[in-house]
């Protein structure tokens, strides 16, 4: 066990750009800090462990054994789709003003995307923008969904102007409003108090959304790694110790729980308006839960962006949950078409489609969410049109 914790440690120092392209992150004091931490283990190890089992651990051949990286021999049928089997609607996109509506809609053709939503619609020139460029080009194939601007919450009238913004981004052709993660988290006013997801403040902004027909997508809180210590038993310690600033552990932030319920609270108190959860509604590690809300809240729906590691590393109970829930699920990849970190398009369509075993859900260096492969779920062609572009095309009215 130490010897693996020892190995994952490594993979941070390892001063191979290639191998690790975050190194620069790393101040030389962070360094020497986790080089201190490993010289430490190292010399409990072999000071409190018999030395022949640690030399047969560290040593092949008389090669120091650090840097453990096996390639599967599994040999299996590799089934990588270019294109989907149905088009597909992305609800959960983001990108800026500075991309051009041709070169969107090239990489949407050939990757089979029927419509994009772009979440980071913002407000005031921002939004006008957006919608100017985008929406005004072709309606059908770019929607924006527009943003609060939560730097007025100690405004008097706040809930007034907040309606009256939503009111009049919905006139100029918003189609929706995408909350994003800091409500609840880490937005205050100007006392420091966290503003809540279900503060009362924001009811008439929820009840405006349903009364215009105007989903709301919302993230809420984060995946269950991130609000544990960042340990040797974080499923998602080389994530965090690459993003640092993902860590919400700790007496700064609220619970995850509590964030959660926060805003279950709203969702059941604004029946007639729709709320979609993104990132399968921060609760891919516990669809049983999920299922739950689903049945409790007929008008919560959830995307799968960003969320194809932890659903594909339980393909069973991931296809269960789909086809039961198969009318309320969305697809999205929180990338847009051309983004060139990764193919995720594909990824997903191999997924959702296949029946792949024991792929990577990513095209990186490094695993980016957890160590481990997924599982192709390969859904029934009734359930993956649902999914691609029929719920979307619902809820947003869209041809």
């Amino acid at each position: 066990m130490i010897i693996k914790n020892i190995n994952r440690l490594l993979v941070i120092l390892k001063p191979d750009r290639s191998y690790n392209p975050d190194w620069d992150k790393y101040t030389s004091r962070t360094r020497q800090h986790y080089a201190c931490v490993i010289a430490i283990a190292v010399g409990l190890m072999f000071g409190c462990t018999n030395q022949d089992h640690v030399s047969q651990a560290l040593y092949i051949k008389g090669d120091l054994v650090l840097d453990y990286q096996p390639e599967s021999n599994l040999v299996q049928k590799q089934s990588i789709p270019g294109k989907p089997k149905y088009p597909v609607i992305d609800v959960h996109t983001h990108f800026s003003s500075d991309l051009t509506p041709t070169f969107l809609l090239e990489k949407m053709d050939a990757l089979g995307i029927k419509a994009i939503i772009n979440l980071s619609g913002g407000y005031g020139v921002k939004l006008d923008r957006m919608l100017e460029k985008f929406s005004q080009y072709d309606p059908d194939r770019f929607i924006i969904f527009c943003n609060l601007d939560f730097s007025k919450i100690d405004d008097s009238d706040f809930s007034e102007q907040m309606v009256a913004f939503l009111s009049a981004a919905h006139a100029k052709g918003a189609r929706g409003l995408k909350i994003f993660k800091n409500l609840g988290l880490t937005v205050k006013d100007k006392t420091g108090q966290i503003l809540a997801i279900d503060d009362v403040r924001l009811d008439p902004v929820w009840a405006k959304a349903g009364e215009l027909g105007m989903p709301v997508l919302i993230h809420s809180a984060d995946p269950m790694a991130f609000f544990k210590p960042t340990d040797r038993f974080n499923e998602r310690l080389m994530q965090l110790k690459r993003h640092p600033d993902w860590s919400f552990y700790g007496a700064a932030f609220p619970k995850r729980e509590i964030i959660i319920e926060q805003r279950n609270r709203v969702i059941a108190r604004h029946p007639n308006t729709i709320f979609i959860g993104a990132h399968v509604g921060n609760s891919a590690e516990d669809l049983m839960m999920l299922g739950k809300l689903l049945d409790a809240y007929p008008n919560l729906y959830v995307d799968v962006a960003g969320r194809v590691a932890e659903l594909g590393r339980q393909p069973y109970t991931a296809r269960k949950f789909f086809i039961k829930y198969q009318d309320r699920v969305l697809f999205g990849t929180d990338r847009y078409p051309g983004k060139s970190i990764q193919p995720r398009y594909k990824i997903y369509y191999r997924f959702f489609q296949t029946q792949d075993e024991y792929f990577d859900y990513y095209d990186h260096p490094f695993p980016p969410t957890g160590e481990w492969k997924v599982y192709g779920l390969f859904l029934p062609d009734e359930v993956l049109a649902k999914i691609y572009f029929k719920n979307a095309q619902r809820l947003l009215g869209l041809r």
